[in-house]
């Protein structure tokens, strides 16, 4: 049993980078690019996994046979899609992150930048996330490195505010940036529809909610 378990882990850390076979060579590398931004286009237009194979071939105008050669069932697809699009949230948030450091010497500069900016892409990317966090629901070859990602973002977050933990108030600095961290992230998410049921909170001031969740933030910081 403990074995079974151990090899069901290990896949599913790895099956979302594994879900399609590689191409080899660019025409093929373009056709790839084709499927998977005509899935990608489809679950944002339907709002939904509601598509079928045929509506990618159309799409992406690529033939049923080769979304089969590098895909064996649609679920894969998808999976590939969520992957890139973890991916490439990842990649938004690093540059947020980035930017907001460069431009904020102090605490009191970053806080409110660094709400605002990662409030920004979270909502751009809301969509996707939503249809992911469906999925991960169910399906544990998406929840793995959904959680996985989860715990990057919280640490990228955590070690950003850290910075400044001179500027703290209290001693458990750490404790301090992962909560400050687990109240934006969970707020906006609400906001957003990014639980399970699917509906925002309330119908909140957008520009609103991010500057006062900022200064909120930087006030917990600084309690003693």
């Amino acid at each position: 049993m403990a074995r079974g378990a151990d090899r069901q882990a290990e896949e599913s850390e790895l099956a979302v980078e594994t879900v399609s076979r590689k191409p080899q060579q660019g025409r093929s590398k373009a056709s790839l690019e084709r499927m998977l931004n005509a899935a990608r286009e489809l679950m944002l237009e339907r709002g939904s996994e509601d598509f079928t194979l045929q509506d990618v071939n159309q799409k992406g105008n690529v033939s049923i046979g080769s979304i089969y050669l590098r895909f064996q069932s649609k679920d894969n697809l998808v999976r590939a899609v969520i992957a890139r699009a973890l991916e490439d949230i990842a990649a938004d948030e690093e540059a947020m992150v980035a930017d907001v450091l460069a431009q904020s010497p102090t605490l009191d500069e970053f806080m409110p930048r660094y709400v605002a900016g990662y409030a920004e892409v979270l909502r751009v990317n809301a969509p996707l996330l939503r249809l992911a966090m469906e999925r991960a629901t169910f399906d544990p070859l998406v929840s793995k490195p959904g959680k996985d990602h989860a715990l990057r973002a919280t640490q990228r977050g955590m070690d950003a505010m850290l910075r400044y933990r001179e500027t703290f108030g209290g001693t458990d600095h750490e404790t301090k940036a992962n909560s400050a961290y687990k109240i934006v992230f969970a707020t906006m998410a609400r906001q957003l529809s990014l639980g399970s049921s699917g509906e925002a909170a309330h119908d909140y001031d957008w520009e609103v909610l991010k500057r006062e969740l900022g200064r909120m933030c930087l006030a917990y910081l600084r309690a003693p």
